[in-house]
């Protein structure tokens, strides 16, 4: 049957970044969605290479730029999709750049959901009830310390990291998202409410959500899967996903 329905999702992605335009399509593809929904799927991108802070700024500047253009070709929604650039300007940041992107959206007479990672991610958390949380990073480990201050600045408490401490983007971007079904035994997850397996929406880890989820008691969830979570919601579709971790496996929707 063809698409009656279709949703375009806009992404603002680091020019760097080789994941995200992956792993969202991926998941939005195996949606519990109605009969006739569909989707298309289209990006603008933010110059960053390096994971540190300066060059992380820098991209930031480039937010505007690229939802102009995103507004262009008439999107349904706007997910900026770097979680780190956010999370080392300081706390609450991700509402600061929601209300900017939405100003833009605005001026250009469109009104338009607008989406952030790193707002995704505590949203998500918020909505599995998770007051303690572990995560795993490929971030130098002062930026995983940042993201931790931000987290915990959002009244999350990370019990437990881990910081692979990868600088280069690309190289993120290349691992073997089932080398997170290893790391994540040397994660300490006592009295943790959630597992975020993949902090960072780079590194990709969609193949290892399903499997790392069946040894776990607590929901076990992504950036990448917090932000498709947040984008199903905004679009008013059920937030189900098959094979996609514990946030989407709809008992949260």
């Amino acid at each position: 049957m063809s698409a009656t329905k279709t949703y375009r999702i806009g992404q603002i992605v680091p020019s760097s970044n080789t994941t995200m335009e992956t792993e969202v399509p991926l998941m939005l593809r195996r949606a519990f969605v109605p009969d006739g929904v569909g989707f298309t799927f289209h990006s603008s991108r933010a110059p960053m290479k390096t994971v540190s802070k300066d060059e992380l700024t820098a991209m930031n500047a480039h937010m505007a730029r690229c939802a102009s253009e995103l507004i262009d070709a008439r999107v349904d929604v706007i997910a900026s999709a770097c979680l780190v650039a956010i999370m080392c300007q300081g706390t609450s940041y991700h509402r600061e750049t929601e209300r900017s992107l939405r100003a833009v959206c605005n001026a250009d007479g469109v009104e338009l959901p607008i989406i952030t990672s790193a707002g995704a991610l505590i949203e998500a958390s918020k909505a599995l009830g998770a007051k303690k949380i572990a995560i795993i990073a490929p971030y130098m480990k002062s930026l995983t310390d940042l993201v931790i201050t931000y987290i915990e600045g959002e009244g999350i408490e990370v019990l437990d990291a881990i910081s692979l401490e990868i600088p280069d983007n690309l190289e993120v971007g290349a691992r073997d998202p089932l080398a997170l079904v290893d790391i994540v035994k040397k994660l300490s997850t006592q009295n943790a409410d959630a597992v975020v397996l993949s902090v960072c929406v780079q590194m990709p880890s969609l193949a290892a959500l399903d499997i790392v989820q069946r040894t776990c008691d607590v929901p076990v969830f992504s950036t990448a899967a917090a932000t498709v979570f947040e984008i199903l919601r905004a679009l008013k579709l059920p937030a189900e996903v098959r094979a996609a971790g514990g946030l989407l496996s709809g008992q949260f929707a």
